[in-house]
């Protein structure tokens, strides 16, 4: 048998949304409008450096090896398909993009890397592109496009789900190497962005901060006021400072990667454990064996964890 051969590859899947009901209607006419439109898209692939992989009925599987020209060919080929398109209803194509490691046999390409766009482009509106975790990660600060962070999207034969944003576009204006224009959100889309990635961020003289956590420097800063000011030989406010501080640390490590929020979570309960020990103190380190504890149990998780298959 040979050895399979892989590699990290951004694949760019997309499909034609209502084809069957296109069909119905008008056969040739519709296969005539996919076959131009197409080409079209195949076109804006080839020079944005892609590769079309395959295509099959309405769908076509390309891959790219840069991230960033992967988005920008998407982007311009919804602009460019909205813009050549003629007919009575128009053809929306629904594009997903998922940079992941794939299975090379011959000139296709498969594996979960696939399957992860192939979900994504399923869940793309019409005439929209839908993006995973991985693309975002390279792309948010080099592309003039919007995103909205649309929760996590569970895939087939996959245990984890797939955090998914969705590209905002300017619609038939949007063209090729211009910034694109934020556009209204639907009333679904605006129900999404509820769950958008990270906290809302607000100016302050020291720069941008979340709102809980400037909320909650705000409210210590209160309580530290209030205790100075009826100052009676007690420094009651390390107890709020400390619940405080918790909460903020808590907030913090919720927006950290998946992979590190647990352990960075077990450390902030750890920090406030050593904190209620040492505003208590009697002689004794008690917080010792909660940590312990702790540690215990991240290693216990650490061990336990499945063991990446090597490449």
């Amino acid at each position: 048998m040979p050895e399979t051969r892989r590699k990290l590859t951004t694949i760019f899947s997309a499909d034609v949304y209502g084809y069957s009901r296109l069909m119905e209607a008008d056969e040739e006419g519709t296969l005539a409008r996919l076959k131009r439109l197409r080409d079209a898209m195949a076109r804006l692939i080839d020079a944005h450096s892609g590769r079309v992989v395959n295509t099959w009925g309405d769908g076509l599987l390309a891959e790219f090896s840069s991230v960033v020209e992967a988005v920008r060919a998407a982007v311009d080929v919804q602009a460019e398909l909205a813009r050549v398109d003629e007919g009575g209803e128009p053809m929306l194509f629904r594009i997903g993009i998922n940079l992941g490691d794939v299975i090379i046999d011959g000139d296709n390409i498969y594996g979960d890397g696939v399957n992860i766009a192939a979900r994504l482009q399923e869940s793309a509106s019409p005439g929209g592109i839908l993006i995973s975790r991985t693309v975002y990660d390279q792309v948010r600060n080099k592309v003039s496009v919007g995103f909205d962070f649309l929760g996590d999207l569970a895939v087939k034969n996959l245990q984890e789900a797939v955090p998914s944003y969705a590209i905002r576009l300017a619609g038939g204006d949007a063209q090729p190497g211009r910034s694109l224009k934020p556009v209204p959100a639907t009333p679904s889309a605006a129900e999404a962005r509820k769950t958008r990635e990270g906290p809302q961020m607000v100016s302050t003289r020291f720069g941008t901060v979340p709102r809980q956590i400037a909320s909650l420097a705000l409210a210590a800063l209160i309580v530290l006021v209030v205790n100075l000011a009826t100052w009676s030989g007690t420094f009651w406010a390390a107890w709020p400072l400390l619940a405080f501080a918790t909460l903020a640390a808590t907030s913090f490590a919720q927006r950290l990667a998946p992979e590190i929020r647990g352990p960075a979570s077990l450390l902030v309960i750890g920090l406030g454990i050593v904190g209620i020990n040492l505003l208590t103190w009697h002689g004794r380190f008690w917080a010792v064996w909660p940590l312990l504890g702790f540690a215990a149990f991240a290693a216990f998780r650490w061990i336990m964890q499945p063991r990446t298959p090597e490449r």
